[in-house]
């Protein structure tokens, strides 16, 4: 029987840098030490951006420096090789967040002492570390607007930098942009679902994957089409108010210390008048009809109430019947597909409530891939995953009422032919050429881009899945770049 490999003999680089860490195990951890003395939260703040990426960006960083190439200039291409499963278009966000990170790409003394305190880059060339110590990203970058509709394959954003820094950037570029995109989209399907008139609120906070997520999921969620957050500190940050109800913990506790349901629902109202009032912690119904008897005989004012559990449909028309001026609000673990199902099941529901599915669920696998180096097309020609080779636009062409009709990838050389292209310059040598767009801006985009789409890409239920027409031009580089690949 065959013994296991262990992890340093299944990988020669991590074999590398732990056997580099027993050799310099005390200079690591004196460093660790100081970090931890510095900032043991792992929050992250602005002046830790370079550091977070994975290792192999700094590896690849180093061996480009060694080999003087660094500074060769490089193209990289963020997009999707495929949607998640039944989705049939993206939403792009997050570049506000990506080109924050730019700016203030730096590496202070103390991470490079860190850095060189791993023993990971004992080998790497004396000139690295110089590098690094002068870094500041003096790239172009061009990118898609936020809010704006993509399809597979279509780059959302391309990085035109030195080698070095165009590499370096990868890690940081994919998860901001990966996420909010996904929110982004979620967000504008049901605002697609839910209609115009329905009040939609992000309830994420507690399930995003952590409290930065939180935060971007608040400000995708926004950009997207939905009304407001629960998350306090994302909204004030972005100039809204947060928007909530209560918790089944305040119905209880007050019931329990002051006598009944009711109370804690009078107890709420002193404080915040018309709040929605939470029914379904005992009994939604007797709890309705209890509301109704006191709305009739004018002892309380009731405008809106939340049903966050059991059959939404049943429940939704019977509060209704007993309270039918009153604001009918849903939750629970809700998504644009049962958004759909309440609708067509006639459940007479004002607002939604979007929590976990919306902030979690099939990622965008969005890839950062190389695609010309020094003014040479390159491309990825593995089984499955290859790549279109040279820097690209997207063609996208509507009609004379604005309603999409079709898109055309192609070269950065080719000329529009009655299309728009959708990949802008936005940032030139390091400094943004745009200011921050506001969300209501990117919230109309986003609709705007949304609703310019057919019927039979909008639906949810098997979508039609496209992809944009190659042009001749990108065709034929491909054709040519396959060859040379093939003989080198």
């Amino acid at each position: 029987m065959r013994e296991p490999r262990s992890i340093e003999a299944a990988w020669p680089l991590c074999r590398f840098g732990l056997a580099s860490l027993r050799q310099s195990h005390l200079a690591f951890f004196q460093v660790i030490e100081f970090f931890k003395i510095m900032d043991d939260s792992l929050f992250l703040c602005p002046q830790d951006y370079s550091l977070l990426t994975d290792l192999y960006q700094l590896t690849m960083a180093a061996c480009y420096v060694g080999e003087g190439i660094d500074r060769r200039n490089a193209s990289f291409e963020l997009f999707t090789r495929r949607l998640p499963q039944g989705f049939s278009y993206l939403v792009t966000m997050g570049l506000a967040q990506a080109l924050d990170y730019l700016e203030q790409f730096r590496f202070t003394s103390d991470q490079i002492t860190a850095l060189q305190a791993t023993g990971i880059f004992a080998h790497a060339p004396a000139q690295f570390w110089d590098v690094l110590a002068e870094a500041h990203f003096s790239g172009d970058v061009w990118a898609i607007p936020e809010g704006t509709i993509v399809f597979a394959h279509e780059p959302l954003l391309r990085i035109e930098a030195p080698l070095w820094q165009a590499q370096i950037v990868e890690t940081y570029l994919l998860n901001v942009l990966n996420y909010q995109t996904l929110i982004a989209t979620r967000a504008a399907r049901s605002r697609d679902v839910a209609g115009e008139e329905a009040i939609l609120l992000e309830f994420g906070t507690r399930r995003a994957f952590s409290p930065q997520a939180s935060l971007w999921a608040a400000r995708a969620a926004l950009a997207g089409g939905m009304d407001a957050t629960s998350n306090v500190l994302a909204a004030l940050k972005l100039g809204q108010n947060p928007s909530g109800t209560m918790a089944h913990s305040l119905v209880m506790a007050l019931s329990a210390l002051e006598g009944s349901e009711d109370e804690a629902f009078k107890a709420f109202h002193r404080y915040f008048p018309g709040a929605a009032l939470l029914i379904d912690t005992y009994d939604s119904i007797a709890a309705a009809q209890r509301l109704a008897e006191q709305v009739q005989k004018g002892e309380m004012t009731v405008k809106a109430v939340r049903l966050d559990s059991g059959d939404l449909v049943t429940l939704s028309q019977q509060v209704r019947s007993l309270l039918p001026d009153v604001f009918i609000f849903a939750s629970g673990d809700l998504d644009e597909q049962e958004i759909l199902r309440l609708q067509t099941a006639g459940a007479p529901i004002d607002g939604y409530g979007l929590g976990t599915k919306l902030v979690t669920g099939s990622p965008v696998n969005g890839v950062y891939k190389l695609v010309d180096i020094d003014g040479i097309p390159v491309m990825k020609a593995s089984s499955g995953k290859a790549t279109y080779p040279g820097r690209k636009q997207i063609f996208r062409r509507y009609d004379e009422h604005g309603q999409w009709q079709h898109d055309r990838l192609g070269l950065i050389t080719e000329a529009p032919q009655t299309e728009q292209p959708l990949l802008q310059l936005v940032m030139k040598q390091g400094e943004r050429l745009q200011p921050i767009e506001d969300l209501k801006t990117i919230a109309q985009r986003t609709r705007t881009s949304v609703t310019s789409l057919p019927a039979s890409l909008r639906r949810l239920d098997q979508p039609v899945a496209i992809e944009p027409e190659i042009s001749p031009d990108l065709q034929d580089l491909t054709a040519r770049t396959q060859r040379a690949v093939h003989k080198s």
